[in-house]
């Protein structure tokens, strides 16, 4: 069985320790590698590391840092079908999808190509008698980041790209669910002409989360997972003095209004709820049509195109999604149907049960449908994280708006309609960060930022875009006046405090 260690100098470095963790191909349900998990001492090591490498990055001109990015844009191109294979293979996510996950973190490479005008500060000429005033934007120094299971390669890509672009040396920790890809790509940037121990990918568990958090060498943090992780991290992290943004779980609801185009919206409501297992923050969970006669068109609706949903292994093409990522995660996502039924909510598709010839022992589900939620049931409130899809019926747009904005998550929002001023209206009103109208996942294109509100979204700025600019660089002001007069001696007549 392979192990999977973690990246120093460039390349696997395997440090001695007793601790490793098993790594699972959900199709089958068994162990195909092992990782290192690494402690306190790793991460040290890795920081000193970090810290010794990163002046020099930084001194680099943005136009040579520019031109890694060039390169790993191209390489990751070229590796596109191994890389998703890898992926599915650990994740579970079918390989179309694991291309997705790859191509939307390469817009963020493609991004911050751009950095020598990202970087640009501001120029004010004549803002006092012969004086001059700029900013620059420097790097942080060595800052880190920490990320889920579901998007092994958009997220890491997310974080680590802007950060080193901008001058920074990055620590990665990913999931221990699926850590190879993440590996991948630091080999890939060392490929692209990253020096050494600019990116390092150290793998563990909270013993490593804590070290990061612990570290006074690590001077920001970002990180995406669950709210209540989200909120320990983000609290522990600002308590250490770093800079911190974290990004926690959603329940992100579809408002379909009586003039929507049925047929596009179930379209896009099934790829939003089902696609990769539902396993994704940006998942579309909630289902609210507005009216009854709305409500029972789009269930009729509904019912036969879930029923043709294709549940595969992750090489099948025409498998609309594949296995959860592990045995406890499936019990969970079960856990939660049953409390669905408890609470009185109508199962109108159960998925438990659901089983595959040849990979029994997956951790597949099919797809499941309630109808008849309300607001006051626990599985309305909480994160599933699975392949259910949940309707709850409401009679006006204003009682529409009023669910999405008073639930605990913030993160997306999206509403069909034909109306111009409804959609309007309802971007205007509903209090969740990203909004789509008739776009079913509105995740922002990578020069906009990605952040939820609430319990979605811990700290003041976002993810990637001119936010992940401003997160991973500080700005710094000059204020300059050069001195005249024989022999270079400055007039004393202009100071600044004057006391007398």
């Amino acid at each position: 069985m392979r192990t999977i260690s973690h990246f120093f100098d460039g390349k696997a470095a395997p440090f001695s320790g007793e601790r490793t963790g098993e790594v699972f191909n959900p199709a089958l349900g068994v162990p195909q590698a092992r990782v290192d998990m690494a402690d306190a001492a790793v991460l040290d090591a890795a920081v000193e590391r970090a810290k010794a490498a990163q002046p020099a990055w930084a001194a680099l001109n943005p136009q040579r840092r520019a031109r890694v990015f060039f390169n790993l844009k191209a390489l990751i191109e070229r590796d596109m079908q191994e890389l998703a294979e890898l992926l599915a293979s650990e994740h579970g996510k079918v390989v179309s999808d694991a291309k997705g996950d790859i191509q939307r973190g390469l817009d963020v490479v493609e991004f911050v190509c751009g950095i020598p005008h990202l970087l640009k500060g501001e120029y004010t000429e004549g803002a006092g008698p012969k004086i001059d005033v700029y900013s620059m934007r420097q790097p942080l120094g060595v800052v880190a980041g920490i990320t889920p299971f579901n998007f092994p390669a958009m997220i890491p890509l997310w974080m680590m790209a802007p950060a080193i672009a901008c001058g920074n040396a990055f620590i990665l920790k990913p999931s221990e669910r699926d850590p190879s890809v993440p590996v991948k790509l630091a080999e890939l940037m060392k490929e692209a002409g990253l020096p050494d121990n600019i990116l390092q990918v150290v793998h563990g568990d909270k013993i490593v989360v804590d070290a990061i958090l612990d570290n006074p060498g690590v001077k920001a943090v970002s990180f995406v997972g669950s709210s209540d992780i989200a909120h320990y991290v983000y609290q522990r992290g600002v308590a250490a003095g770093k800079r911190m943004q974290c990004m926690g779980g959603a329940k992100n609801h579809g408002i379909v209004m009586p003039d929507a185009d049925l047929d596009q919206a179930v379209a896009d409501i099934l790829g939003a709820a089902y696609g990769s297992a539902g396993e994704r923050c940006m998942a579309l969970p909630v289902v609210v049509p507005v009216g009854e006669a709305t409500a029972d068109a789009l269930r009729a609706r509904l019912i036969p195109e879930i029923e043709k949903l294709r549940v595969g292994i992750q090489t099948d093409a025409d498998a609309h999604y594949g296995p959860v990522v592990s045995a406890q995660h499936k019990a969970r996502i079960e856990n939660y149907i049953q409390m669905g039924v408890d609470e009185g909510a109508e199962l109108v598709i159960d998925g438990r049960g659901f089983s595959l010839q040849g990979y029994e022992d997956g951790y597949f589900l099919a797809p499941s449908l309630f109808d008849r939620v309300t607001p006051a049931m626990k599985t309305y409130t909480d994160e599933i994280f699975g392949p259910v899809l949940q309707m709850v019926r409401s009679q006006s747009l204003d009682e529409a708006i009023g669910l999405a904005s008073r639930h605990q998550y913030g993160n997306g929002v999206a509403i069909f309609t034909r109306n111009g001023e409804a959609a309007r209206e309802f971007a205007q009103q509903v209090e969740v960060g990203m909004v789509g109208i008739n776009v079913p996942i509105p995740v922002p294109v990578s020069y906009h930022s990605f952040g939820g509100w609430k319990r979605s979204g811990f700290g003041d700025m976002n993810q990637y875009g001119m936010d992940g600019v401003r997160f991973y660089t500080r700005v710094k002001t000059v204020t300059q006046r050069w001195p005249s007069g024989d022999g270079g001696i400055v007039d004393q007549s202009f100071v600044i405090p004057t006391m007398k």
